[in-house]
């Protein structure tokens, strides 16, 4: 198994940075704006981003929520593994919320799928967008595009993604590994 480092701490804190102040600009005082982390793996970039907003544009205040999309999968009897299922928590309305998924590596396509498919479960946004960390861009399998982007990568379908948030905030990583397998 090979492992190729693709983004370190400095260029992760770079990253955020740029899409906090993206989405000041493009939502203001957040008002009508609510943060929906995708879970599993949503959560950690989430947490980090909201520091952002708070710390350097005090934006405070901002709904939050996490969404697990696990059984609305259309994969979802297709495993062999049995799922876990992760919790889902959104205390506010979406009803004519814009909504803004957060998650942290966009490939396929099937999980954003599927929490469109979930989050309508909670009433009906004016708007959805989607913020990723890294967008593998060649291997979508449905036509969904991220609307904030942290880094687009290349990567063949052997590879994985790999994405390790350190509690600290000094070892954060994105790194792409050679699997050996297609997945």
């Amino acid at each position: 198994m090979v492992t190729k480092n693709l983004i370190g701490p400095k260029e992760i804190n770079v990253i955020l940075h740029r899409l906090a102040c993206q989405l000041v600009e493009n939502h203001g005082d957040f008002k009508d704006t609510v943060l929906i982390g995708l879970q599993p793996r949503g959560i950690p970039f989430i947490e980090r981003l909201i520091e952002v907003l708070s710390n350097t544009y005090g934006v405070k205040d901002i709904p939050i929520g996490r969404l697990d999309t696990t059984f609305y999968r259309d994969d979802f009897r297709r495993r062999g593994a049995p799922l876990s299922a992760n919790q889902t928590r959104i205390d506010f309305l979406v009803e004519g919320k814009r909504v803004v998924f957060v998650d942290d590596v966009l490939f396929t396509g099937r999980s954003i799928r599927a929490a469109l498919d979930a989050v309508l479960s909670f009433g009906r946004p004016a708007e959805i967008e989607l913020m990723v960390l890294v967008d593998r861009r060649f291997s979508r399998e449905l036509p969904i595009q991220p609307d904030y982007v942290g880094r687009q990568v290349d990567s063949i379908a052997s590879e994985r993604v790999l994405v390790e948030w350190d509690d600290e905030r000094n070892e954060n990583r994105v790194s792409i590994v050679e699997s050996g397998n297609d997945e």
